[in-house]
């Protein structure tokens, strides 16, 4: 009986002892340092790749945000929403439709325009994209054709929140953009070039342009006059 004992007390103290290693080890000296690690080598990727105007976080550069303008009617979950065109505009996010279940709150729907390619429905929606692509970016001076509409301006990327949008959309916005906020559309097209990236080490992927910080840029550009 006391052999027992003292083997089961044996137990618990191996155990115990082992609980409060461990939790030293992995709950507070392990993410103290990963923490360490992220902040001196990774800083920037480690908060979030924040960007900033002002002084103040705007979003991050991995997650595209839509660009509109206040609703008309703020109690209507189904009013459909209207960009604000003084701002570069990204790829759709609608993939998903619109909220329908808790329309107390307004909830962000995002994901892909997956469709089958022969799908009426997708085939319609392209349509009706381009219509207002087109509509929506025609100033006194320039109509966009519709061969000329890149397939990002018409469709949801994977997960409808891409950050990114091609050169060929965002050069089919510059005069809208220059028309709006008053601007030279050289200085535009400027700017543009600025923030476009190339293919990552020169041969992956395809030429990007990042949305918020492009319109981040413009901004300021805007109150410089």
């Amino acid at each position: 009986m006391n052999t027992s004992v003292r083997n089961t007390g044996r137990l618990l103290s191996a155990g115990l002892r082992a609980l409060i290693v461990l939790s030293v080890i992995c709950g507070v000296l392990y993410p103290l340092a990963v923490t360490g690690v992220a902040q001196t080598l990774f800083n920037d990727q480690a908060n979030g790749s924040e960007i900033t105007s002002d002084g103040k976080v705007v979003g991050s550069s991995l997650i595209g945000q839509q660009y509109h303008l206040p609703k008309q009617n703020p109690d209507d979950p189904e009013e459909a929403p209207r960009p604000d065109l003084r701002w570069f505009q990204p790829r759709p996010a609608n993939g998903l439709g619109s909220n329908s279940v808790n329309t107390q709150y307004s909830l962000i729907l995002s994901g892909a325009t997956n469709r089958a390619g022969n799908n009426t429905e997708l085939i319609q929606w392209v349509k009706d994209a381009k219509k207002a692509v087109i509509a929506d970016n025609s100033t006194a001076d320039y109509r966009p054709k519709a061969a000329d509409i890149p397939p990002d301006a018409v469709t949801s990327s994977g997960s409808g929140l891409d950050p990114h949008i091609s050169p060929e959309y965002a050069e089919l916005q510059v005069k809208r953009v220059a028309e709006r906020n008053k601007l030279d559309p050289d200085r535009v097209e400027k700017l543009l070039k600025e923030h476009t990236d190339g293919r990552i080490l020169g041969f992956i992927g395809e030429p990007r342009v990042n949305v918020l910080e492009l319109n981040t840029a413009l901004k300021e550009l805007t109150e410089k006059g």
